[in-house]
């Protein structure tokens, strides 16, 4: 074979091969183009207002380990805000605005005295849901939530019961309204159904959060006699107080017993969290409506914990007692008869305080010592 042939049979298979190649391509499947990837949903945006600081150990630290709860549950479907430290009245109102301004879906703002400021800016935007913690004003787009922290002053009042040798028990009060006075008056009946000497001195700070003013508030409550103290303040400075003077108190709105472990008898929490979720769910499904929701020892919202081991064993197994009675609501703190401290009758024999009649207590029980200040 000449080397002419060679090569035209060489140039002949390579054309061949070719054509075979663009055969084979245009009979194949065309290629189907990716899918857009799919942009991810914006996360709710939720805010938070504290009336003192997150690292308070009380309740606005309460309060903020819920968020983080609500947080945990939702992850990146959540974005929070929170402002701490921010002063019931204008400075409240500004927050809340700017807040809704920023785009937050629901906004929960943590003490009574921002009621007002809350329901003034809920007017101004429809579409932003807002929750006020301890209030009862309402509207379209504002509820309350409460916790029943009377249910753990009871209890609490059973253990400094037994625990006084005075028989002075001594509360550090922040405001006289009538979450406050609840717990004054349920400290105090829970510790006259163990001990029917005791009385109870209160002093008023008109502050939820205060340190030196509490620690002040509490040593002069411990120098009129009382050997045991309890609060509705914010801080620990009750606590450390009765520490430094070999007396007793509690924890308040969160565990405290480190910061005075030999005076700690117990500590009197809530848990928000399960709260906070169940707002920001119904918030999510379209379910969200305006209403009060007041939970307490039932719904795990409140409790008492860590019962110091001086206290005895009797008296934990009544606390014990008290607390599966509240669960199953076969006890009520407030159950009569009642007085108050100057005779007169405010809860008739065997009859059981409804949410109505707790929202307007405006008196001591008797054995608490004194008038209730006029206003807040």
């Amino acid at each position: 074979m000449s080397l002419h042939t060679k090569r035209s049979l060489l140039q002949w298979a390579g054309l061949t091969a070719i054509a075979a190649t663009v055969a084979l391509v245009g009979c194949g499947k065309k290629e189907e183009p990716k899918p857009a990837a799919q942009a991810k949903p914006e996360p709710l945006k939720a805010a938070w207002i504290y009336v003192g600081p997150v690292g308070d150990a009380g309740w606005s630290f309460a309060h903020d380990q819920g968020r983080k709860a609500a947080e945990a549950k939702f992850g990146d479907g959540l974005k929070t805000t929170i402002v701490e430290k921010v002063p019931e009245g204008a400075d409240a109102e500004r927050v809340i605005r700017d807040l809704a301004q920023q785009g937050n879906k629901i906004i929960f703002a943590t003490s009574f005295g921002y009621m007002d400021a809350m329901l003034k800016v809920a007017g101004e935007f429809p579409d932003v849901k807002f929750e006020h913690a301890t209030g009862y004003k309402t509207a379209p787009n504002m509820r309350i939530y409460d916790a029943s922290f009377y249910h753990d002053t009871y209890m609490a009042g059973v253990v400094a019961g037994k625990m006084t040798k005075t028989n002075t028990l001594g509360f550090v009060g922040s405001f006289p309204i009538p979450e406050v006075l609840r717990n004054i008056n349920a400290f105090t009946l829970g510790a006259q159904s163990v001990n029917p000497k005791i009385k109870t001195k209160v002093v008023w700070v008109s502050t939820w959060f205060d340190p030196p003013k509490e620690s002040e508030a509490a040593q002069s409550l411990i120098n009129q006699g009382a050997d045991v103290l309890l609060q509705n303040t914010d801080s620990t400075a009750v606590l450390q107080t009765a520490e430094k003077n070999g007396k007793y108190a509690f924890g308040w709105d969160s565990d405290m017993s480190t910061f005075g472990p030999k005076a700690h008898l117990a500590s009197a929490i809530a848990n928000w969290g399960p709260y906070y979720i169940k707002a920001i769910e119904e918030l999510k499904a379209g379910t969200w409506k305006t209403e009060r929701t007041v939970w307490g020892v039932k719904e795990g919202l409140n409790d008492l914990i860590k019962i110091a081991d001086v206290v005895p064993e009797e008296t934990k197994k009544k606390v014990e007692t008290i607390k599966a009675g509240i669960k199953d609501g076969s006890f009520e703190v407030f159950t009569g008869p009642i007085m108050d401290n100057t005779g007169k009758e405010r809860l008739a024999k065997d009859q059981k305080a409804d949410q109505a009649w707790k929202d307007k207590i405006d008196f001591y029980v008797k054995g608490v010592e004194g008038k209730v200040p006029s206003g807040k």
